[in-house]
């Protein structure tokens, strides 16, 4: 199944926060969409989602499959909504429950699309937390998501996402929270999943140091529109546009911060 997301423009009353943004994420694809805060990224993996607030004002394309998202209804974006497009969200911790055990929101989002009996959930939500390498499972789905370490939270979240077996996940920051030791660790996982999935990913970033890791090509969003895109390795080598550039610089200056920096683990990433 592929993504293709053609001329998508996103506004807010008068106010343009995405114009006329093209790509597309071929099956088994890894595509990033990189750049600067309020570029519009984020706005864009809600609109595959159809997260957006009701307030926007939404025009394009996006098609899933031969299936165009922005005309379906509610009920049957639902249906592709975690069953076919996961989402992994920047921060876990507004993203999950506070009053709801870890193991019964992971059990709810296996039953909600496949819809199993109670144990049987609760059986795949412990094997779900295994395959995302929580320590002590067993342990971790009887708790709470403010008894977790951010590290542990994200884990969780990424298990949510992958519980329904969707064929595309949406990776929207999903390590930008976390300490670097916890955020190497947490990308390796996540790439080692989708691959023994079969899974395609759109991730965002607005690194170019962790984009290189995980995607082939990207694009880059500046104030919601496309400056330049490309293969990730033309992006590190050849960048055309000047906020390319300027991201390379910042990839480059992360990556040789001094030992006695807080990102001297950088260059391990």
């Amino acid at each position: 199944m592929s993504l293709e997301v053609s001329d998508l423009t996103i506004r807010f009353g008068t106010r343009t926060v995405v114009d006329a943004v093209s790509f597309s994420v071929p099956d088994g694809a890894r595509v990033g969409i990189i750049g600067e805060s309020g570029s519009g990224k984020s706005l864009t993996a809600l609109a595959i989602m159809g997260l957006l607030p009701a307030s926007a004002h939404v025009s394009g394309s996006i098609r899933w499959n031969d299936r165009e998202l922005l005309t379906l209804s509610d009920h049957a974006l639902a249906q592709v909504r975690g069953r076919e497009i996961g989402m992994v969200f920047q921060e876990p911790q507004t993203a999950l429950n506070p009053i709801r055990t870890v193991g019964r929101q992971i059990a709810e989002s296996v039953r909600i699309h496949h819809r199993m009996p109670r144990s049987q959930a609760r059986t795949r939500a412990l094997e779900e937390a295994r395959r995302v390498r929580l320590s002590n499972p067993e342990t971790i789905v009887t708790r709470y998501p403010h008894q977790l370490s951010g590290g542990q939270r994200q884990r969780v979240a990424i298990a949510m996402a992958l519980a329904a077996h969707p064929q595309l996940l949406i990776a929207d920051e999903p390590t930008t929270a976390l300490d670097v030791t916890i955020q190497a660790e947490v990308l390796q996982l996540l790439l080692s999943l989708v691959d023994s999935e079969g899974m395609s990913l759109l991730f965002i970033t607005h690194d170019l140091a962790v984009l290189s890791q995980v995607a082939t090509h990207a694009i880059v969003l500046e104030h919601g529109r496309v400056a330049e895109a490309g293969s990730v390795e033309q992006l590190l080598h050849d960048p055309q546009s000047p906020i390319t550039q300027g991201l390379l610089r910042d990839a480059v200056a992360t990556l040789w911060k001094p030992s006695d920096s807080t990102g001297a683990e950088g260059a391990g990433l």
